[in-house]
């Protein structure tokens, strides 16, 4: 099989693998080698749906030794299978990086033979990368469950980021749907990596030329639909992923039917489920919401109508209307419309002046969301009636569709 074939299949193999980012990697090139990490050497696009598409995204091998009913390289499937070599993904991504094609690499795979061998695999790219050919691209590799600790360890310490996918957001499901894969090999894991992503970070301010540890993080994905786990339970174990294991980002990929089983779903969900989903794993990194704010038991998958930001509001309009010359930061950022950027802006400006409704417009405040719930000076911006405002904030029916990537 020409090499050129093989691309062709282990490219389209890993379309299904959302988890690819380069935000958060800042390794700079020494002058003698090519590529950059650095913020300004990596120049990705987003899809529609949030894929990074500027990496070389690849599977070393479709070859598997595991059989999980959602995925189609699962053992019994009978599909088209291949396996590169080392120095082909290396060959591949050095002559993709210098036709510009690309800024990094994204390397995942099949399990072949074992977790181990595989891992083996993975690692020596990444070492032949950084130490033949002088690599200073991104690199991100995933960490394959249940290898030994010892190959993630030198893994992380040539690869800006790890990821280890849990997919499936239960055990329940995981045992279901992925019976070879387990609870314990997938979590024990990514603490090793966020322990030893932490410990890097601390040595690195004892000794300057202390290595790297994976220092773009490490990151996961969640498969959306494939199983019955509401929207609650799905940010609520995010929430937990993020404060236990120091995550950088969490994935969620909507469920895309590859495979007939009595146990999958014959459609897949909708895709403003992945959105809302994305919106609010946004607010509880960035505006300190947690997931029991944003959803309930009681009330426990987001209105498709509202983002989850206007929808607390709607249901905590007595927490409104605020003062914005007086709010404190924490408040405004609850305030749709307002961002962490544009609450610092306020508490900054409000030091030195008054603010009115045009300063806010000058500082880049949505005020057609904002202005239903904040007021300068102890007035609103407008008068409106207050039972329509569910209307005013209800969001555009858009018509998504599942990205295309090759």
């Amino acid at each position: 099989m020409t090499l050129n074939e093989k691309l062709e299949i282990l490219s389209d193999a890993a379309k299904y693998d959302s988890s690819c980012s380069s935000s958060g990697s800042d390794r700079s090139n020494n002058c003698i080698g090519i590529g950059s990490g650095a913020s300004s050497g990596i120049c990705h696009s987003w899809g529609i749906d949030g894929r990074c598409i500027s990496l070389l995204k690849i599977l070393f091998t479709n070859y598997c030794i595991y059989d999980c009913k959602y995925c189609i390289n699962r053992k019994s499937n009978n599909v088209k299978r291949t396996s590169f070599t080392v120095d082909e993904v290396v060959s591949l991504t050095i002559n993709f990086y210098k036709r510009n094609y690309i800024e990094g690499l994204f390397l995942s795979s099949g399990i072949i033979k074992d977790e181990n061998f595989t891992m083996e695999m993975l690692y020596q790219v990444a070492k032949k990368l950084r130490t033949e050919h002088n690599f200073h691209g991104y690199i991100h590799l995933k960490a394959i469950p249940g290898a030994d600790y010892n190959l993630i360890k030198k893994a992380g310490l040539y690869a800006d980021r790890l990821s280890i996918n849990i997919e499936l957001p239960s055990e329940k499901s995981l045992k279901l749907l992925a019976p070879d894969k387990s609870k314990q090999n997938i979590l024990q894991p990514m603490k090793y990596i966020g322990e030893n992503y932490i410990n890097s970070i601390e040595e690195k301010k004892k000794y300057k030329y202390y290595q790297n540890f994976s220092p773009a993080g490490q990151s996961t994905q969640l498969i959306v639909g494939a199983t019955p786990e509401t929207d609650y339970q799905i940010i609520k174990l995010s929430e937990n992923l993020y404060n236990k294991f120091n995550l950088k980002r969490v994935y969620y990929s909507a469920y895309i039917p590859v495979n007939k089983n009595e146990n999958l779903p014959v459609l897949a969900p909708p895709l403003e489920r992945e959105h809302r989903l994305y919106q609010a794993d946004w607010l509880i990194r960035f505006y300190n919401f947690t997931h029991d704010e944003l959803l309930s038991e009681k009330n426990p998958n987001f209105n498709m109508n509202y983002d989850p930001k206007v929808n607390w509001a709607l249901n905590n309009i007595d927490f409104f209307p605020l003062e914005v010359n007086k709010a404190s930061y924490e408040a405004l950022l609850r305030v749709p419309g307002i961002g962490p950027l544009g609450a610092k802006k306020i508490i900054s400006i409000r030091r030195m002046s008054n603010i009115n409704f045009e300063i806010l417009k000058k500082i880049g405040i949505v005020l057609k969301r904002a202005k239903y719930f904040i007021t300068c000076n102890g007035k609103y911006l407008e008068n409106f009636n207050f039972n329509l405002l569910p209307e005013f904030l209800k969001e555009k029916k858009i018509n998504y569709n599942q990205l295309r990537l090759f």
